[in-house]
């Protein structure tokens, strides 16, 4: 290599850009490290409707540490999503000396099992909170662990059907055996039980609804529960009756 001129030149060339690089990479290092580029301002891009002012201020104010470079932003987004009614947090930098934070609430849409402050959010997501807007109106959700989702997404189609009727479920249950209860805003409870191959739940509901009117609205003495589980018809239990009354057999 000795006797080798242009492989040495090569080389230390190569030399030299590797130094030049370590000093640039150490400048910016120490830049980052000295009291240069304070962050001066934290911008919420939109005003959060459940958490509060306080509970920001609180995070950022363990969370954000250093300058504009050297803040960790992402340690700050956790911080912030560890908050009860925040789903998702965004962070940024915003030059030359500001970060803008956005938060993604979590939109109550019912409460969930006999817990304390548990809560369902739009995605079907179980989440903890208190003082939920108007959580005594939110109807009720039960199911194994993890059926959040699936008792939701039943739980619209059933306020679908019901509004023809002008009812509304209140409770939504699904036992562990995959049965599912409605209890309405009357009082009364619908029996669906499982999905059946022969005789879906969608067609025993529909059948129900169509015969609403006329069997179960306005019915003295009124009925208190009605069970759907039957592939043919339903059955009605009625104040006062100790029995059960079958109903839109075909």
């Amino acid at each position: 290599m000795w006797h080798k001129p242009q492989l040495m030149t090569v080389v230390a060339d190569l030399l030299l850009v590797a130094a030049a690089a370590a000093l640039v990479f150490a400048g910016l290092i120490l830049a980052m490290r000295l009291p240069f580029f304070p962050l001066r301002q934290v911008s919420l891009v939109e005003a959060p409707a459940q958490v509060t002012r306080g509970e920001i201020e609180g995070v950022l104010a363990t969370a954000l540490r250093g300058n504009f470079f050297s803040a960790n932003l992402d340690n700050v987004r956790q911080s912030l999503e560890k908050l009860p009614w925040v789903r998702r947090a965004d962070v940024r930098r915003r030059w030359p000396a500001g970060v803008d934070v956005k938060l993604e609430e979590h939109r109550a849409l019912a409460r969930w099992g006999e817990g304390a402050a548990q809560l369902v959010n739009s995605f079907g997501e179980v989440f903890y909170a208190a003082g939920a807007p108007n959580e005594a109106a939110l109807p009720v959700f039960q199911g194994p662990p993890g059926a959040a989702p699936e008792v939701l997404r039943r739980h619209q189609e059933f306020v679908a059907a019901f509004a023809a009727v002008g009812r509304t479920p209140r409770q939504t249950t699904l036992s562990a055996r995959l049965a599912w209860q409605l209890r309405l805003d009357d009082g009364m409870v619908v029996e669906l039980g499982r999905e059946q191959p022969r005789a879906p739940i969608s067609d025993r509901l529909a059948r129900f609804i169509a015969a609403y009117p006329q069997a179960v609205a306005g019915r003295q003495p009124r009925a208190l529960a009605a069970d759907l589980r039957y592939p043919n018809g339903f059955a009605l239990k009625t104040a006062g009756s100790a029995g059960s009354e079958t109903k839109g057999k075909s």
